[in-house]
């Protein structure tokens, strides 16, 4: 029986090769999606993992020509992995995106410094043009994590929301890509919008 080749070039090899890897990707993050929401690894165990997967992800996919769609490259391998698809989607570990319980006593002074530091760090940001998606995103994800260990922020604060929204945006964006001033003056409005906010609520809990 005569062999049947995948590729006709050290291109195409590479191609098929970096497909493999997405597909072990996708499937291990599943694997970890599904582990974390059985309780069977721990939030810190978890957090470091995701993070090394989603970045894996963003690595690799920019490696193949012709960037893959998720969900069409999903589809196309029948994969099972809704849980995968989510992650990917939202760019963040689920930790962060909606807080890890007792992570933090957030009426600790030291831990509302450390927020009030990373609202401030991330509109001096915005205000010296600091744009790009490589720029934005982690600062965007230390302020997420902030704000939600803070306990005493009620559970309607809507800036979690808007901030997690932003985080969903910038991931599906290159890391060279850049907010235009229009999405940059808005995010800003945002930011000091919900620090306003924070600053009001904390006193109201003094």
């Amino acid at each position: 029986m005569d062999e049947i080749k995948l590729y006709n070039s050290t291109a195409e090899r590479e191609t098929y090769e970096n497909m493999a890897a997405l597909y072990a990707i996708v499937m291990s993050l599943e694997c970890l999606e599904r582990a974390f929401a059985r309780d069977s690894v721990t939030a810190s165990d978890y957090t470091a993992e995701c993070n090394k997967l989603l970045l894996q992800y963003k690595t690799v996919s920019q490696m193949v020509v012709g960037q893959p769609d998720l969900l069409q490259f999903a589809q196309q391998y029948r994969l099972n992995c809704p849980a995968a698809i989510r992650r990917l989607e939202v760019g963040i570990p689920s930790t962060i995106e909606h807080g890890n319980a007792g992570a933090l006593s957030g009426g600790n002074a030291k831990h509302v410094a450390k927020t009030v530091q990373d609202f401030i760090t991330t509109m001096d940001a915005l205000s010296m043009n600091m744009t790009s998606v490589d720029k934005l995103h982690p600062l965007l994800t230390d302020l997420l994590q902030s704000v939600n260990a803070a306990s005493f922020l009620p559970t309607d604060y809507k800036w979690k929301a808007s901030f997690r929204d932003w985080l969903i945006r910038l991931n599906k964006m290159k890391a060279s890509d850049e907010l235009d001033e229009e999405q940059a003056r808005q995010l800003l409005f945002e930011v000091e919008q919900a620090y306003a906010d924070f600053k009001h609520i904390l006193d109201s809990n003094e």
